[in-house]
């Protein structure tokens, strides 16, 4: 846990190594495709086989799907404070989501043609819910029933006993759907992609999920669309004089918490006492968490505490990183320079009350973020993910006229005389 000072020698190529993301294992790769492999020959027959050898789970087709009795058997029976909860965090979802909603439109472009462009939801869509976590039910959920997918489907692992968590059951059902089988990991990716004699492939699969998971859609993806390829969690902190080493310590050790044990926490300060009474506190806090072994993992070995000098040299060192939670633990003075100076994070949090644990369970913005410095080219999760969009042209013979010329240069500058043919054509007196 020692601190790296930025101007250090060689702290670039320090800094590179840290954030590498390791190459996936062989092992996985392999595994993941025989499984595939197994549901796109065997249907329902190879789901059953690769839950029976990997989960000790016994359970026929015809047990997969989870009926809608049982879902809303878990929102009645629900604990007042949980379903409190979901309903509060699937309103502010809503409502976050509900002003990026894309809008259809058309205008007339420069020889007068009509142009636009049009949004249809997407077909059909799987959801993929990890174990427990009723949040991403939400977080996906939420968003694909604004954007009115009109076949939704969800799957999520069950236990021993074929039960599913009551709490993702309430939240699947909250959120509209009505299809949802209880089948996880690489048999629910491959399910979604290929299809089975009793469950439909959908066009798109939304969820995060562990590196076999994450494997699969990588290998599924061109069969179906997929959303992100989202790793272990990250966060990133930019504490100054102003911060408060609890609150610090306590975000730093909530993303540490998530169970991989390939989590990455950096924490950049301003000066090494910050750094100093930050490391503090989360030697405190940690022997008070459930989950310490996990933590103390993270802690030796995706860790970073890096000492800058100015607020300039923070923001570089987070642009690097592209971490999926940004946090600005700063005066507030400095809140809208570093909002504007960073620009590759997933979400970010400002100031010392905005906890990064509010943006995964209830602040709006959807928890399903980039990972692996992929926020240099991506965003997170969207409403306008479950769309897709069709351009519109409409031209009339005057406005033909007035594009000819440059369209037929083209044709000709690109040696496409059949191009250049098909537009001249069209205005050939006969």
């Amino acid at each position: 846990m020692a601190d790296l000072a930025y101007r250090s020698r060689g702290f670039q190529e320090r800094l590179a190594t840290f954030c590498e993301t390791a190459a996936v294992p062989q092992h996985i790769v392999d595994t993941v495709s025989k499984i595939l492999a197994d549901i796109r020959g065997k249907g329902d027959k190879g789901i059953a086989a690769t839950m029976r050898r990997i989960d000790g789970l016994r359970l026929k087709p015809s047990q997969f799907r989870i009926s809608e009795s049982e879902m809303a058997g878990s929102v009645r029976k629900l604990e007042k404070w949980k379903l409190k909860a979901i309903k509060e965090s699937i309103a502010n979802v809503s409502d976050f989501h509900r002003h990026a909603l894309p809008q259809s439109w058309t205008a007339k472009n420069k020889h007068g043609a009509t142009i636009g462009e049009r949004f249809y939801p997407l077909d059909r869509v799987g959801l993929y819910i990890p174990t427990d976590l009723a949040s991403t039910a939400i977080m996906t959920g939420a968003l694909a029933r604004l954007a009115k997918v009109p076949e939704l489907v969800a799957f999520t692992p069950c236990g021993k006993d074929g039960s599913v968590n009551p709490a993702v059951l309430a939240s699947l059902k909250l959120c509209g759907i009505k299809e949802a089988y209880r089948i996880g990991g690489v048999s629910a990716i491959g399910t979604m992609a290929y299809g089975t004699e009793t469950i439909k492939s959908v066009s798109k699969v939304f969820g995060p999920g562990n590196a076999f998971t994450v494997e699969a859609k990588r290998q599924v993806y061109g069969t179906i669309g997929v959303d992100l390829l989202p790793g272990p969690s990250e966060v990133l902190v930019i504490a100054d004089d102003s911060a408060n080493p609890r609150f610090v310590a306590a975000d730093l050790l909530a993303q540490a918490e998530h169970g991989s044990g390939r989590e990455k926490i950096f924490l950049v300060s301003l000066s090494k006492g910050v750094a100093t009474r930050i490391r503090a506190e989360i030697k405190i806090q940690m022997k008070e968490l459930t989950r310490t072994k996990l933590i103390r993992k993270v802690l030796r070995e995706g860790f970073l505490s890096v000492v800058v000098d100015t607020y300039e040299e923070a923001a570089k060192v987070a642009n690097f990183v592209a971490p999926e939670h940004m946090e600005l633990e700063v005066q507030s003075d400095k809140l809208v320079y570093l909002t504007k100076a960073i620009k590759t994070a997933g979400a970010i949090m400002q100031g010392g009350w905005s906890a990064t644990a509010l943006g995964d369970f209830v602040a709006g913005p959807s928890h399903e973020l980039p990972t692996g410095r992929s926020g240099k080219y991506s965003s997170g999760l969207q409403v306008i993910d479950f769309f897709r969009r069709s351009s519109l042209i409409r031209y009339s013979e005057s406005a033909l006229k007035k594009a000819a010329p440059a369209a037929e240069a083209f044709a000709k500058m690109e040696g496409l005389d059949g191009h250049g043919r098909s537009v001249s054509i069209r205005l050939e007196k006969r």
